[in-house]
C-alpha cells in the first residue's frame, strides 16, 4: 500500500503587535529618542547627525514633532478611517504639526505644548451651545458597526430633550477636564523646560516632560471621557429605565417601541 503523503506542518500564526504599542512607539518613544542629546553615545545624538549645534537641534525638534503627525495621518489613510473621531484626531495632529514651526521657549512654549488641549476644550464648550454637542462624535463612533435600525435608535435617543441635556452637560464636563489637563501640562512645561529653544538642554527637557506627562495626560483624558459618558448614561436611564444604556441600541429600540426587552437565556 502506498503510504499517505505527509501533511505539511501548520504555519505558526504571527504574533500581532497591538496598535496601542505602535501608537506609543511613534508618538512617544521615537520622539524622545530623537530629542535625547546622547542617545547614540556621549555627545552623539540625532541632532549631531542632522548638522549639530542650534541647526541640528532645531531639525531634531521638528523631526520629533512631525513623526507623530505623519504616523496619525498614515494610519487614517491606510485604514481608510473617515469616522468623525479619526478626522478630529487627524485635524488635531495637523494643528500640532503646524505649531512645531512656532519657535518659542519659556512661557509661550508651555502654552504651545498644551494648545491642542486648549483648542479642543474651547471647541467642545462652544459646541455645547449648539444642537450638536461635539461629544456626540464619540458616541456615534460606537455605533458604526451596528445595524441601521440600532443606529437609528441611538440617534433617536440622543435627540430626546432629556438625553440631549445630559449630552450637553457631558460635553461641558469633557471640555473643562481637557482645559484643566492643558493647564497642568503648561505648568509642568513652564517649570521644567527652561532652556533656550534650539539648545541641547531644551530638547532634552522637552523629551523629559513628554515622558513624564504622557501617562498622567492619558489618565486625565480618560477621566473626561468617563465623566461625560456618566452624564449621558444617567440621562438615558432617567428617560428609558434603569436597565437602559446608550451602548445597547437594540434594547433602546425596544423601549422606544414600548416593548419589554427579551431576556437572554
Amino acid at each position: 500500500m502506498t503510504e499517505p503523503a505527509a501533511r505539511p506542518a501548520p504555519k505558526k500564526a504571527r504574533t500581532k503587535i497591538p496598535k496601542t504599542i505602535w501608537d506609543l512607539v511613534f508618538t512617544l518613544l521615537i520622539p524622545i529618542l530623537i530629542l535625547t542629546p546622547n542617545v547614540l553615545g556621549e555627545g552623539i545624538g540625532v541632532a549631531s547627525l542632522l548638522g549639530g549645534g542650534q541647526t541640528g537641534n532645531i531639525r531634531a525638534y521638528l523631526l520629533a514633532a512631525l513623526i507623530p503627525v505623519a504616523y496619525v495621518l498614515w494610519d487614517i489613510l491606510k485604514n481608510k478611517n473617515v469616522s468623525p473621531v479619526a478626522l478630529f484626531g487627524g485635524a488635531g495632529a495637523i494643528v500640532s504639526g503646524a505649531l512645531a514651526f512656532w519657535y518659542v521657549d519659556g512661557f509661550w512654549y508651555a502654552i504651545k505644548d498644551s494648545a491642542r488641549m486648549y483648542l479642543t476644550g474651547i471647541l467642545f464648550l462652544i459646541s455645547a451651545a449648539t444642537s450638536v454637542p461635539l461629544f456626540r462624535i464619540f458616541l456615534d463612533a460606537t455605533t458604526i458597526t451596528e445595524s441601521p435600525e440600532d443606529r437609528a435608535a441611538t440617534q433617536q435617543a440622543l435627540r430626546d430633550p432629556g438625553v440631549h441635556r445630559g449630552l450637553v452637560l457631558g460635553t461641558v464636563v469633557f471640555a473643562v477636564v481637557d482645559l484643566i489637563g492643558g493647564v497642568i501640562n503648561s505648568v509642568v512645561n513652564y517649570q521644567r523646560v527652561v532652556a533656550r529653544f534650539g539648545s541641547d538642554a531644551f530638547n532634552a527637557q522637552v523629551a523629559e516632560v513628554n515622558a513624564i506627562m504622557r501617562v498622567p495626560g492619558m489618565i486625565v483624558s480618560f477621566l473626561g471621557v468617563f465623566a461625560a459618558i456618566w452624564f449621558v448614561q444617567r440621562a438615558v436611564k432617567a428617560r428609558y429605565g434603569a436597565d437602559a444604556s446608550i451602548f445597547e441600541p437594540a434594547k433602546l429600540a425596544q423601549k422606544q417601541r414600548g416593548e419589554t426587552p427579551t431576556l437572554k437565556s
